[in-house]
């Protein structure tokens, strides 16, 4: 127990003074995943509100495709991402392995099925409320789609938020594509896991502490914007 307090102490201690070593990781495991996040978003989005508003063949299998991927194993993403962006890989060409696009890239596959599933939710909720109207004044399908997107922002941004907490929160596949490398590819978790590893209590405390503030902050804004958003109906 002396020896948690007293690493608990130096985290503290390594957090007042601005550890470089742990600015640098922090500033880019947020670098990483902001970019993830932000590209899942754009295709996510759309994909989850097409689903939600059309009705084609075969719809209801890509639904249930879509909720099991958002389970999907990330050591299993990483592997498969180390394997297209290896040298035998179809784009080993591009030299992306090791890099912090090797990281976004499995970020983003992980996020999109998330961000994808959960707006269809919010769509398919709000498009029972607006179709009879839309339709009534002669709106299009494109149309349809920017105004459910844009009067759903709030609870959209609920979706984004969850997928940004998974892109945080992720170690293994950007272990195994970015390689853990000292001032290039090491982010948080990947730093946690290492210094634990090695014993260094009071490093890996004060990056835990600084993913767990990440993590509250990302819940109470989601928190607060379904109650926004639940408001703004309300009324």
């Amino acid at each position: 127990m002396t020896d948690f307090w007293s690493a608990l102490s130096a985290a503290f201690e390594l957090l007042s003074r601005g550890d470089g070593y742990l600015r640098d990781i922090v500033i880019l495991s947020l670098q990483v995943s902001m970019t993830a996040v932000a590209l899942a978003t754009i295709v996510g989005l759309p994909i989850g509100a097409m689903m939600a508003l059309f009705r084609f063949p075969g719809r209801r299998v890509l639904i249930v495709c879509l909720n099991a991927l958002m389970g999907l194993p990330p050591v299993v993403v990483g592997l498969m991402v180390y394997l297209a962006l290896s040298r035998a890989g179809p784009f080993g060409v591009f030299n992306l392995l090791f890099t912090p696009t090797a990281m976004i890239i499995a970020q983003f596959i992980l996020v999109v099925p998330i961000i994808a599933a959960l707006s269809r939710g919010v769509m398919e909720e709000m498009w029972l409320d607006y179709r009879e109207q839309l339709q009534s004044l002669g709106v299009s399908p494109p149309r349809q789609l920017l105004v459910l997107l844009w009067d759903g922002r709030l609870a959209l941004l609920t979706a984004v938020l969850a997928g940004f907490g998974r892109a945080t929160a992720e170690v293994g596949a950007v272990m195994i594509v970015g390689g853990n490398i000292d001032h290039v590819t090491r982010v948080m978790t990947t730093a946690i896991a290492l210094e634990a590893s090695k014993g260094d209590l009071a490093q890996a405390l004060g990056l835990g502490m600084v993913l767990l503030l990440v993590s509250l902050t990302i819940n109470l804004l989601a928190y607060l914007l379904r109650g926004l958003s639940s408001l703004r109906f309300a009324m």
